[in-house]
């Protein structure tokens, strides 16, 4: 294996775990007062300036947003507010469910984006992805089937809205970078990666993101202002904020331009297995044999989906 190849997989790997460690933080910061609402707050709001950081230090970054056309702004900010209800449903969720439950529900959304792929960007061929959905709809039957702590539904309800909601998100996403039926946006931009770096992209679209937050945080009265935070809640604010936010979208922006989307998302798979272990080690979480089952389903699911020949999940493939 070459070392371009090797540190595109450890990237992707990385960035898999920066977004599984998000739950477990956020367990934290729950025990702490806080609720979802004022963490996706604090999340996008110190996630984002590491982010803008990034990339306003980068050159090639600062020379991208200058050239970006209005119109292309005024997209990435529409799917930024957009991505505002995907964090929404998924952290709370959290509330209601654990946080091993919360990361294996979620993760049918490669799958979805396949099938999703098929109509509005460089779909998979055959029978295969129908076949994907339908082993990765089974699994999550079973993992909420084997629920012994009857969790309320709402809990449910916002647990598989997330993937859901995140699987559009990602196919708006990857028409907003160039991909079209049939074509790749690297086909279209002849090698060149997405029509937007993706640095400046994910800029853009946090800052909207944690505009809409902002609002309704402002709205219900959640502690904006750092003194009303309890002092145990910002060790899993900051946890968030840098590997779940910061850290997880550049490694996975850098590990997909030397891998693919397609492999990327296939090495993303270890986030629920990392989730898992971790909630056992920190919080002494157990699943039952029917939940487990229900996930190795999902994931099997998810490989099927993203070893169809001809898949790709995104169009994201150039240096962060």
């Amino acid at each position: 294996m070459d070392r371009r190849r090797a540190l595109g997989i450890a990237l992707a790997a990385v960035s898999a775990c920066g977004y599984g460690s998000g739950p477990l933080f956020a367990k934290s910061v729950y025990g702490a007062g806080l609720d979802w609402l004022a963490l996706l707050y604090w999340r996008f709001l110190l996630g984002g300036l590491l982010v803008w950081a990034w990339a306003l230090l980068v050159p090639a970054n600062r020379a991208g947003l200058r050239a970006l056309p209005r119109r292309r702004v005024v997209a990435l900010l529409g799917l930024g507010a957009f991505f505002a209800a995907n964090a929404s449903t998924y952290y709370a969720a959290l509330q209601y469910i654990s946080a091993s439950l919360a990361s294996l529900i979620v993760y049918i959304y490669p799958a979805l984006v396949a099938v999703l792929s098929i109509r509005f960007g460089h779909g998979l061929h055959g029978r295969r992805p129908w076949a994907a959905l339908g082993v990765v709809s089974a699994g999550v039957a079973l993992t909420i089937g084997g629920i012994e702590t009857h969790p309320e539904p709402i809990g449910l309800v916002l647990a598989v809205s997330s993937p859901c909601i995140y699987a559009i998100y990602i196919v708006m996403a990857a028409r907003l970078a160039g991909e079209r039926r049939g074509e790749t946006a690297n086909d279209r931009t002849g090698g060149d990666g997405a029509e937007t770096r993706p640095a400046v992209a994910a800029a853009i679209m946090i800052s909207a993101t944690f505009v809409v937050v902002a609002l309704l945080a402002a709205a219900t009265g959640e502690p904006i202002v750092p003194w009303r935070v309890p002092g145990g809640a910002w060790y899993g604010l900051a946890g968030i904020a840098v590997f779940s936010t910061a850290v997880a979208i550049s490694a996975f922006y850098a590990g997909t331009a030397r891998i693919g989307a397609a492999q990327a998302a296939l090495v993303s798979t270890v986030e629920p297995v990392w989730t898992i272990s971790l909630a056992a080690l920190l919080f002494g979480e157990r699943l039952s044999t029917v939940q487990l089952v229900g996930g190795v389903l999902v994931i099997a699911g998810v490989i099927v989906a993203q070893t169809t020949p001809g898949a790709t999940l995104s169009a994201v493939v150039e240096e962060a």
